[in-house]
């Protein structure tokens, strides 16, 4: 399933919500938990745009309990439960809205390597996220790899808000299945 003009970023941590992408170019993504002065967890994604500069792309903040809480991608706010939606065409599939209206979705592919598609509108991969044996690296131990194919479907996988928007419901998608949410 892998392509050579796949943009491959490999995922620390066995936990998504305290973990780093990164690619030969260095990390790309970090998500941070931290505890607020309410006692609430809350998870910021953060995209490097140049060396020692990052912005903030979502914040996701946890329900009291550990669970599915409220996410701030951008100037939308929305429960966390929209981005990781049960869809019952597909066993353990989720669904979304992007930032282009469109639905996609994210699936198991049954295939040996346990990878997780994630489908366009029209059920082009334009993503998969591909579980991997933990290898320990300068960065951080990985535990994954997020795939994105530049060129499925419309070709727009690598911009930013969707492949913003694409990062944290990854991210969603591993804590749910993990937790059984």
């Amino acid at each position: 399933m892998a392509n050579a003009s796949d943009e491959v970023l490999s995922w620390t941590s066995q936990d998504p919500r305290q973990s780093q992408l990164f690619s030969t170019y260095g990390v790309l993504y970090r998500f941070q938990t931290d505890t607020n002065n309410q006692g609430t967890s809350v998870t910021t994604l953060w995209r490097t745009i140049r060396a020692n500069k990052e912005d903030r792309v979502a914040k996701l903040e946890w329900a009291s309990n550990g669970g599915l809480g409220r996410a701030v991608i951008g100037k939308s706010t929305m429960p966390m439960a929209d981005l990781v939606r049960p869809d019952p065409s597909y066993y353990n599939s989720r669904i979304f809205n992007g930032p282009d209206g469109y639905q996609y979705r994210w699936r198991p592919a049954n295939n040996p390597a346990g990878d997780v598609l994630l489908q366009d509108q029209n059920e082009n991969v334009i993503a998969f996220f591909r579980p991997t044996r933990p290898q320990r690296y300068n960065i951080g131990e990985v535990h994954g790899e997020l795939h994105f194919v530049r060129n499925a479907g419309a070709g727009i996988v690598m911009h930013p808000p969707l492949m913003d928007t694409v990062t944290v419901t990854a991210m969603l998608y591993r804590f749910v299945m993990a937790f059984g949410l």
